[in-house]
């Protein structure tokens, strides 16, 4: 599913850049290119983000 409209990013790809250490929102952005345009896809990224890491850490713990 497209996450940022303006520039064809796809939330996998999101995922994955996650994935490869990206952990911050303007990470993401020079990753990805997301969030650089109109800024209406930053909630979705930060959502992305928010439960990427939280899944990251659960899996670390365990």
């Amino acid at each position: 599913m497209y996450v940022c409209v303006c520039k064809a990013v796809t939330d996998n790809q999101v995922v994955r850049a996650i994935d490869q250490g990206a952990c911050t929102r303007r990470q993401l952005m020079q990753c990805t290119g997301a969030g650089g345009v109109c800024g209406k896809c930053t909630q979705s990224i930060k959502s992305l983000l928010d439960e990427r890491v939280c899944r990251q850490r659960t899996m670390q713990q365990a």
